[in-house]
């Protein structure tokens, strides 16, 4: 298996709300303490944070599935649960994350940003902070919330300052080896780089990022070769660096050509993307002069591309020559580029208060005397319920009669025993409604019993 990986799918899942605990307080000559049922805790989130020293998506691609631990049952004697531990998934400077839909959620840039991608449930309540005046010894208490499960796609983008564009075996690696500690391999075939290799270079008082990526061929922008993976971590760079060999003796290829050909595929995977290239600043780099024949090619073309513009440079990787004028050249567009950008803004939480007058809730006829009700609030409170204690139903009946359930059931046209579903259409509780029942009525009884359901 590769060590690099620049995709992952992962499913995520956080942690389970503890369930509240219905326990009565007993203590000599004090058989009927009161309720003491403490709640239960929340379940953890899963967490993304970008970490510097994570360069790879490849643990992601192996373990796939992560889940965040649950939080525990409350338990007598006022005792909460206690919280889930969050898991936090360390990923790559330039993690893009999307969903299975393509919906971007997060661009994760900047050692230690943080994404909450799933929330935990909330801890359901135990029957110590249900007791009111109506109901002063609850024999109930309400379950956890299920934690939030999402798969999402993770895609890392190179973080570097300048990137290395150029065919296969035009001297790529050989050039941030001989410009920054990197130690890319280097070998006589075509595609020897397989993945993105970042170096750090020095000029003067500026220090920058560059990076070493698969050789581009036409048609890359199509897929063609490993295009793809190369044209995806050039988008950060803030200048492109064309390294143009000029002693390769392959039929139909020139330095011209080579560029022309290049910047096809730039702009061919700008129209496909929606990434625009255009506007990062371009240097050439005629490599490998240190051959006779190469030097009186790079003599003979640096005309023409300085005509059109291009701010031309003759090096050689081997014998270093032109790489100190280079890496100051290089500099210089840097400096630039991070003047120019601007400033990042400080991370902003919008709140949206909710509107007044907003009916929380919606009650949509489904024919034949039945009713489905939409909403967040009566889903929620339909999963916490423990539909094995007749007292909990009860209490869920009087929450959703003071939310106007009841009423909007009878403004609908719904009859004595309409069906009402609660929740989304594949996984609803199915009701017969009793508009006869009393539903703020607190009956008298045992614990755990409700008469108003018999």
């Amino acid at each position: 298996m590769p060590d690099f990986v620049d995709e992952a799918v992962l499913h995520v899942r956080a942690g389970n709300g503890g369930h509240g605990c219905a326990s009565v307080h007993r203590e000599k000559f004090k058989p009927l303490g009161g309720p003491d049922g403490g709640d239960g805790g929340r379940g953890g989130d899963v967490v993304l944070e970008v970490d510097a020293q994570t360069a790879t998506l490849l643990d992601y691609q192996r373990r796939p599935h992560r889940t965040a631990r649950n939080g525990t049952p409350g338990q007598g004697g006022h005792r909460a649960g206690s919280n889930g531990e969050d898991l936090v998934l360390r990923v790559p400077d330039g993690t893009v994350v999307t969903r299975m839909d393509g919906e971007v959620i997060a661009d994760l840039v900047g050692h230690g940003t943080r994404l909450v991608l799933a929330k935990g449930g909330n801890g359901g309540l135990g029957n110590a902070a249900l007791a009111s005046r109506k109901r002063k010894a609850p024999g109930f208490a309400l379950k956890g919330e299920e934690g939030e499960a999402f798969d999402v796609r993770l895609e890392m983008k190179t973080i570097a300052d300048v990137g290395l564009v150029g065919f296969p075996s035009a001297g790529k690696s050989s050039l941030i080896a001989a410009m920054s500690a990197a130690r890319p391999k280097i070998a006589d075939y075509p595609f020897t780089t397989l993945v993105p290799n970042l170096g750090v270079v020095e000029a003067g008082h500026v220090q920058y990022v560059i990076a070493d990526v698969p050789g581009l061929i036409p048609g890359a922008s199509e897929g063609r070769g490993l295009g793809l993976e190369f044209l995806r971590h050039i988008e950060r760079c803030h200048t492109l660096l064309h390294v143009v060999d000029c002693a390769t003796y392959e039929q139909g290829r020139d330095p011209v050509s080579d560029l022309e050909a290049l910047e096809a595929e730039l702009s061919a995977y700008g129209a496909r993307t929606g990434v625009d290239l255009s506007d990062r600043p371009r240097l050439v780099a005629l490599n490998k002069v240190d051959v006779p024949e190469a030097r009186e090619l790079a003599e003979l073309v640096t005309p023409m591309l300085t005509e059109r513009g291009y701010q031309v440079m003759e090096i050689s990787s081997a014998s270093r020559e032109g790489l100190r004028e280079l890496s100051f050249a290089l500099a210089e567009q840097v400096a630039a580029a991070r003047e120019a950008a601007p400033p990042a803004e400080p991370t902003r939480i919008v709140i949206r208060p909710q509107v007044i007058g907003e009916v929380p809730f919606e009650v949509i006829p489904l024919g034949d005397n039945a009713f489905r009700v939409r909403g967040d609030k009566p889903t929620r409170w339909v999963r916490q319920t423990d539909f094995s204690n007749d007292e909990a139903v009860g209490y869920l009946a009087e929450r959703l009669n003071r939310l106007g359930i009841e009423k909007e059931l009878a403004r609908v046209g719904a009859t004595d025993g309409a069906e009402v579903h609660i929740g989304p259409e594949e996984d609803s509780v199915v009701f017969d409604w009793d508009p006869s029942m009393d539903a703020e009525a607190v009956p008298a009884g045992p614990r755990g019993t409700d008469a108003r359901l018999g």
